[in-house]
């Protein structure tokens, strides 16, 4: 069983270093790893030239910079294992992944995805101006009905679809945490390369297989989407990714939710046999817009009067629509939050369930105690 995992970077020197050791540190022979070099300019290329020995390692060098998205797709042409998995440069795997994976593959005769979680881990100075560490034992957290393991029947994944639309989230749309059959994974869309890929993956893959597990790290550093996502930085991650938002009836705010928009709606028109009834929801995508403002102003990122002016953009309708959200569950859990995280850091407001570490001050270090603490957990 032949492993590909995918490495796109774009100078992410100070972490990558630590991703690759713990890829190609697994003790496992049958795979790949393709680093796609994205005309990196800092220390990122010297990393690199360190594992040059190892047969195991293909870098593909850019001598101009690309998109994110087709960084992925230049990975990705490039691939020939049985099965891809993606790797931001600052993640990293816990011991025994491609293992455990076989194992997981074996027992379920070649299923087309299989997903899982991990933990995540936010570097100093990665949202707002924390300065020290945080992490959260679970990367996501799955409803009830995602608890075991086991294969996930189509009308599971085709409602966590529906759901998208929306916009209401069931599983980790990180690309790290669903491994897939090569032969299955469509070419990465863009804006959110991974977004698409998942839901197009959920409505058309013949076994998609569910672990409860968490077998990797999912890194937040400086240089991560998620570093400009509530910060005056935000127009830099778009820039990063290559992502121009517009479609009719967009409003300032989210350009994650925009973002979001706009796959839904590339879905729709790639695969509308399979969402035949289904529309993308205004009212969701108003609530989460406005729910978007609110918190860019409790992080100073929006103005008083900017956040006026916003609301003032609204609809009669959609003002009616803000008001049905007074009986939607996750509207409140959102505001319960807001409440409950009014004197933590900016990085506790944005994540729930995040725990300081303030003894972790670089990913390494967080690398060596995350993987002592699976062990004892696995213990337990």
């Amino acid at each position: 069983m032949k492993f590909s995992v995918l490495l796109p970077t774009r100078n992410g020197g100070p972490y990558l270093e630590n991703c690759i050791n713990s890829i190609l540190g697994q003790g496992y022979d049958d795979l790949e790893l393709i680093i796609s070099d994205n005309a990196n300019t800092d220390q990122t290329p010297q990393i690199i030239a360190q594992y040059a020995a190892d047969p195991r390692v293909t870098v593909l060098r850019l001598e101009q910079p690309i998109t994110v998205t087709d960084n992925w797709n230049n990975a990705l042409f490039s691939a020939s294992g049985d099965y891809i998995m993606m790797m931001g440069d600052d993640d990293f795997l816990l011991p025994g992944y491609f293992v455990r994976m076989a194992q997981i593959i074996e027992k379920y005769e070649q299923p087309d995805c299989v997903l899982h979680n991990g933990y995540s881990y936010v570097a100093p100075n990665s949202i707002g101006q924390n300065e020290h560490a945080f992490y959260s034992r679970a990367h996501f957290s799955f409803a009830p009905d995602l608890t075991r393991e086991g294969v996930m029947s189509l009308d599971q994944r085709s409602s966590i679809v529906h759901d998208m639309f929306r916009f209401k989230v069931r599983i980790p749309l990180n690309m790290q945490t669903t491994l897939v059959r090569r032969d299955k994974l469509p070419k990465f869309q863009p804006p959110f390369p991974d977004h698409y890929a998942l839901n197009s993956l959920l409505l058309t893959a013949d076994k998609w297989v569910f672990s409860p597990e968490k077998l990797l790290v999912v890194g937040v550093s400086p240089k991560s989407f998620g570093h400009y996502f509530y910060s005056s930085k935000y127009k830099s991650g778009l820039a990063y990714l290559g992502v121009n938002p517009d479609f009719p009836g967009m409003l300032p705010g989210s350009d994650l939710i925009n973002g979001m928009q706009m796959w839904l709606n590339l879905l729709k028109q790639n695969l509308g046999d399979k969402l035949k009834g289904i529309e993308v929801d205004r009212g969701g995508y108003v609530r989460r817009q406005v729910f978007a403002w609110y918190m860019q102003k409790k992080l100073g990122v929006l103005s008083m009067a900017d956040f006026m002016a916003n609301l003032r953009l609204l609809s009669l309708r959609e003002w009616g629509g803000l008001l049905l959200s007074l009986f939607d569950q996750t509207s409140w859990s959102r505001f319960i939050r807001i409440i409950q995280s009014s004197r933590k850091s900016t990085g506790e407001i944005q994540w729930s369930n995040l725990q300081p570490l303030p003894g972790i001050v670089n990913i390494a270090q967080f690398s060596d105690w995350i993987t002592h603490h699976a062990t004892l957990e696995q213990k337990d």
